[in-house]
């Protein structure tokens, strides 16, 4: 996308970088395994448990030098505070129209030759019986991958984990998705567990 951000401003960005790594290590934090080398791919951010959860994943960002889209409520984005939260790279969202924000992000996509897209499949940073399914629309419809990030409090590592193709089967490739994410603990690790990474067609199933 061709939106102006905090990761490309210059002077700024360089002097964002130095930060983040600063801040990382005198929190006890430290980065994951280095970031795959492709353009365009949608960003698991998982857990999402507190508000704590966008403050690291920018730090993350900044550490591994990318340029990152995040999608967040409608409401972050009135007033004086919507400039500033689109700079940081926020994408508003209008969370009774969830189908046309996918469509509009496939096209995003293909509309641009490098781009990132940072998606809690949560939805919220409260507790959660499953997972949305538009992180994953949006990446089989625009053809790009998937890449499970990740914010794990009990060891303090975050980072980007693998690359995860999807197969157009959400329910067979959300078993998958669920073993890597089945040992990172949120900050709030109450509000996350391997049992809710799941669809909600399997959540009602258990319901029956």
């Amino acid at each position: 996308m061709n939106q102006h951000t905090i990761f490309d401003t210059p002077i700024v960005a360089p002097i964002c970088r130095l930060l983040a790594k600063f801040f990382l290590l005198i929190a006890g934090w430290k980065r994951g395994d280095d970031a795959p080398t492709i353009d365009k791919y949608v960003l698991i951010a998982a857990p999402h448990t507190s508000n704590w959860d966008f403050y690291f994943t920018l730090l993350i960002a900044f550490d591994y030098k990318l340029k990152i889209f995040w999608m967040g409520k409608d409401t972050l984005f009135k007033g004086v505070l919507g400039p500033i939260m689109r700079w940081l790279g926020g994408i508003s969202v209008n969370r009774s129209s969830s189908n046309n924000l996918v469509g509009q992000t496939i096209e995003a996509f293909k509309q641009n030759d490098k781009l990132i897209v940072t998606v809690p499949p949560e939805g919220t940073r409260g507790k959660v019986s499953y997972w949305k399914s538009g992180f994953y629309h949006i990446a089989h419809g625009a053809g790009v991958p998937i890449v499970l990030g990740y914010l794990d409090f009990g060891r303090k590592i975050g980072g980007l984990g693998p690359v995860f193709h999807p197969t157009g089967d959400f329910e067979k490739d959300l078993v998958e998705i669920k073993k890597f994410y089945a040992p990172i603990k949120g900050k709030y690790s109450h509000l996350f567990s391997e049992e809710a990474v799941k669809s909600r067609k399997e959540s009602e199933d258990k319901k029956d």
